[in-house]
This record gives structure tokens, sequence and C-alpha cells, in this order.
């Protein structure tokens, strides 16, 4: 089977996203499942929507474009604000989009109106993460403004936490965004049909609240693919973390000494890291690379210690064992690391159920 390559257990994905819609089901918040990192591949998506997802979104409109050829049965959010130059699309192919500028919202509105179709838009307001969002004072303009534009629904409100710079979601932020639909439904009569409180980031305060307020959905990515929580990268109780493994191949394993010789400048990547001189180890270099993976993202098998990466080479201590020209080996990843090898060309995607490889997909 082809090398490097990813190893996808839906069995896995799916027992993780029905676990989150469980818990959560209690407090009225519905999953949405991001697709994102996992380049909106169809297999996957039709696992969320089984176990209980109710909507896909994206960051990408080239993904839902590729989950609509495949006939997948949902609403599709755009997750990112639309590039209005790909409004045309947007409005085609995507039910509803989180939008913060007016301009765009506009081109929406003069593109669905050609289309003959209504676009749904959600507000994304700024609670202090400082990335994407209207602020608070700010919003009620921008409502009024939209409601004034024809063929666009306003679907609701959502905020944005610890993707920028890591401002934890918790009850104070929670209830202001609460408050923020209350008076928006107070102010204009309308309302307020979602209120998507975050992303995986929120399940902690999520699982651990007695009040979600107005908070009704969550946008699920990391947690659902890699069972990790992303404040803390702790994995979360009960869900799997090995849905995805990476597997690449062994092409040299010498005897070498832990230390470089010669005059040290940079290296292809940037300053290296002293090594202490702990004498000859086993060392494999595998073809795999910074083209292919964020090394920084890639947890090694027990025993071997990664040592460094180049665009195509991967550098292992494989500590008392030394393997084999052409065998494998098998990581674990992080978010970076997914996001990585889902867009390089040369991972080959292998989907699996029930531990049984079923479809190697082209990369």
């Amino acid at each position: 089977m082809s090398v490097p390559r990813l190893e996808i257990r839906l069995d896995r994905i799916h027992h993780n996203a029905k676990t989150l819609v469980d818990r959560l089901a209690p407090l009225g918040i519905g999953v949405i499942g991001v697709t994102k990192a996992a380049l909106g591949l169809p297999e996957i998506a039709r696992e969320l929507l089984s176990a209980g997802v109710t909507r896909i979104g994206d960051a990408r409109i080239e993904n839902i474009e590729r989950m609509k050829r495949a006939r997948l049965s949902c609403e599709f959010t755009l997750i990112r604000s639309p590039m209005i130059s790909q409004a045309e699309r947007v409005v085609a192919n995507a039910e509803v989009s989180h939008n913060t500028e007016i301009e765009v919202v506009e081109r929406l509105s003069a593109c669905a109106q050609t289309q003959g179709r209504t676009h749904g838009v959600l507000l994304m307001v700024e609670l202090g993460d400082l990335r994407e969002g209207i602020l608070p004072a700010q919003l009620p303009g921008f409502v009024d403004q939209i409601l004034r534009l024809p063929n666009i629904a306003f679907r609701g409100i959502g905020t944005n936490l610890a993707c920028q710079n890591g401002v934890s979601p918790d009850q104070e932020n929670m209830n202001a965004l609460s408050s923020l639909a209350d008076s928006l439904e107070a102010t204009f009569g309308l309302e307020v049909e979602t209120v998507s409180g975050g992303n995986s980031a929120n399940l902690g305060w999520a699982l651990s609240t007695t009040d979600a307020g107005r908070v009704n959905a969550l946008r699920l990515g990391e947690a659902i693919l890699l069972g990790r929580d992303p404040l803390h990268r702790k994995a979360i109780d009960g869900l799997y973390t090995d849905a995805f493994t990476l597997v690449a191949e062994v092409i040299e394993c010498k005897r070498k000494p832990t230390k470089p010789w010669g005059e040290l400048g940079q290296a292809a990547f940037g300053p290296v890291k002293a090594r202490t001189d702990c004498g000859l180890i086993s060392q494999a270099i595998l073809a795999l690379g910074r083209q292919d993976i964020d090394p920084d993202g890639l947890e090694a098998p027990d025993g071997m210690e990664i040592l460094g990466a180049s665009s195509d080479h991967l550098v292992l201590d494989t500590g008392p064992t030394s393997p084999a020209i052409g065998s494998e080996v098998m990581f674990l990843l992080n978010y970076s690391a997914l996001l990585r090898a889902m867009t390089s060309p040369f991972v080959t995607r292998v989907v699996a159920t029930q531990g049984e490889r079923e479809s190697q997909l082209p990369a």
C-alpha cells in the first residue's frame, strides 16, 4: 500500500461525533460538524450526519462544492467570511455563510437575486479573541442594514474564541453572546434562530455548565476528528484520539552520532536546537517532510523521538530498535499536522471502517 498514507477510521469518527451530539443535546446545543481539516471528504461528512450532526460547516467553498458533488443532503455553512470574489459560488452552494462586512453581504444579496435564491447570513461578533467579528456596539446597526437587503435571511449570531489569541470560552462571554441575541430580538422584533457559541474549545464550558443560555449550536471539528480539547490539547474523556494515523516508510537507518560536527549556521528551516551528546544512536530517515506535515504535530511511537525534519526527510532517534529499510512507522497527529497531511498531494488517504481498509482515495 502507498506511503506516506493517512489511515482514517470512520467508525471512530462516528463514535466521537455521536458521543458529543448526545452529551450536548440535554443543553439544547446542536452540533455543526466542521470538515475543513478533512478537506470536505464526503465519507467523513456522511459519517458526521449519520451520527446526528445537524449541519456541515467548512471554511472553504471548494470543500463544500466537493461535498455537494457527492450528493450530500444537508444544510451547508461557510464558516469563514466569504471572499467577495466568490460570492456567486457561495450563494450557489452554501445555504448559510458567516459574515462581518456589509459590502460582502450586499454582494451576496445581488447574487442571490440573480440566482433566485435566499441566502442565510449569520453575523460573527467579536468577543475578545481579535480574529473575525463585529464589535458588539456596532451589531444593531449592521443587523438593521442587512434586514433591508433582498434575498438575505438573517439566521443568527455567533462568535469565535481561542483561535487567534487563546481567549477561553467561559460563562461570562457566553452570557454576553446570549444577551446580544435577546437585545436584537427586542430591538427588531425578530427571531435569532442560531446562536453559535464557538468551536471545539467551547466544550470545556459547555460540558460543565448547567445553563447554556441562548447558545444552541457549536462548530466542532478537532474534538470529533481527533478527540481532543484544543484549549489544553488533552484527550476528551470517552473519545478516540487515533481516528487518524500517519504511516511513513523508512529509507535509511544507521548508527550515527547525536551531535553534528563542523561550523554551524542555520538549517533549511531556520535555527537548530542544540543537541546533547549521547554518543551513537540508531537514526532512521523517513520519506516524509515539511511539504507533507507539520513535524511538531506528530507523536512518535513509544521509544522513538523526532529529531528534526526538512522538506522531504523526517529524522528519528529510534531508541533500542533499528527499523528495516522499507518498514513502516506510524504516528498520531495533532490538528496542525492533520491539516498539512490532508492537503499534501503526496500523502495517500485510506478510509477504513471497523478497522478494515475499505477504499484508497486519490490525494
